[in-house]
């Protein structure tokens, strides 16, 4: 049996930590239907007797505190909302404990963005972690030496477990139970609460936001030229030359800051036009191709699936 503890941060959403509350004891339920042993005992786990969460909405009684519980072998981080610096400030008491219970071998399971509390603790330093593909510029500025990733919803990094999306912790929970008691039951659970298993990618999802929060007036100016102009088609030589920029120390400098070379960028740029062309207007696909100043269709098609995993029809049948 693995004990898990569900902590109760300050500004944590109600919904995720009962959903993983209800979630584990039913697998408990399949297990007995099966004639097996439950495997989970999961508590609810505070500082306090009582806890605030879903900014001052919600109380909650927990059914143990970390002061008391010395062992766990499973803490899941629930989603947290708000400003994240703040966030971490109110939670900061639950640090120590956690990194105590990795030390001791616990899992950690963090569920979207509850991932920057657990990076806050050093935990993630020098590994991947799956992140919501909108704080993705909030969680890299403020942990550099994690890697953040936007387009995969679940990692899994020697027992710590992170997921990108704000209801992808279901997946990141099937995935979980998967690892501890094998497919079937992963299935099961999938169908008993019909959630769509194998979903592996956040890109049909994104809007591409580019980081502008660097401070480099040169980068900025060449990326608000690309946005203004997405219509035209205009290599980097000629981003250079229009803005008086040697390319060399240009493309060095736009990666630092945005995390993304020159021609990713104006890729990224028009394939979000395409996107939203797609999901509005009656125009054929193809003019929606060359509106973004693309003149080879096929090689726009292969840009659009490496960044959203659909074919232009695809995605409009999805969104529009």
């Amino acid at each position: 049996m693995k004990h898990v503890s569900i902590l109760a941060l300050h500004d944590a959403t109600m919904s995720c930590i009962d959903s993983s509350y209800q979630i584990l004891n039913r697998v408990n339920d399949f297990l007995k239907y099966q004639g097996r042993a439950p495997f989970y005992k999961v508590e609810i786990v505070g500082v306090n007797a009582t806890e605030t969460l879903g900014s001052h909405l919600y109380r909650i009684n927990v059914g143990n505190t970390i002061e008391r519980l010395a062992k766990t072998d499973v803490v899941i981080i629930p989603l947290i909302c708000g400003d994240f610096a703040k966030v971490l400030e109110h939670n900061a008491a639950y640090a120590h404990w956690l990194r105590i219970q990795r030390h001791n071998g616990a899992e950690i399971v963090s569920l979207c963005v509850g991932s920057f509390f657990t990076a806050s603790t050093g935990l993630l330093d020098d590994r991947r972690c799956a992140i919501h593909w909108a704080a993705k510029n909030d969680f890299a500025q403020l942990f550099p030496r994690v890697q953040a990733i936007d387009d995969t919803i679940i990692t899994d990094e020697d027992g710590i477990y992170t997921c990108g999306g704000g209801y992808s912790y279901l997946n990141l929970l099937l995935y979980i139970i998967e690892k501890h008691l094998g497919k079937d039951l992963s299935i099961l659970a999938s169908k008993m609460f019909e959630i769509d298993i194998e979903r592996k990618s956040q890109q049909p999802f994104i809007i591409f936001i580019g980081q502008k929060r660097h401070g480099d007036e040169e980068v900025l100016k060449a990326q608000d030229y690309i946005e203004t102009y997405t219509g035209e088609a205009f290599s980097v030589d000629g981003l250079c030359k229009t803005l008086h920029l040697g390319r060399r120390n240009f493309e060095r400098r736009f990666k630092k800051c945005t995390g993304n070379s020159v021609i990713e960028y104006m890729q990224r740029v028009r394939v979000e036009q395409a996107k939203k062309q797609l999901e509005s207007s009656r125009k054929t696909v193809n003019e929606i191709i060359y509106e973004t100043g693309y003149k080879d269709v096929n090689a726009f098609r292969k840009v659009f699936r490496k960044f959203t995993n659909l074919s232009p029809l695809e995605y409009r049948r999805k969104y529009a």
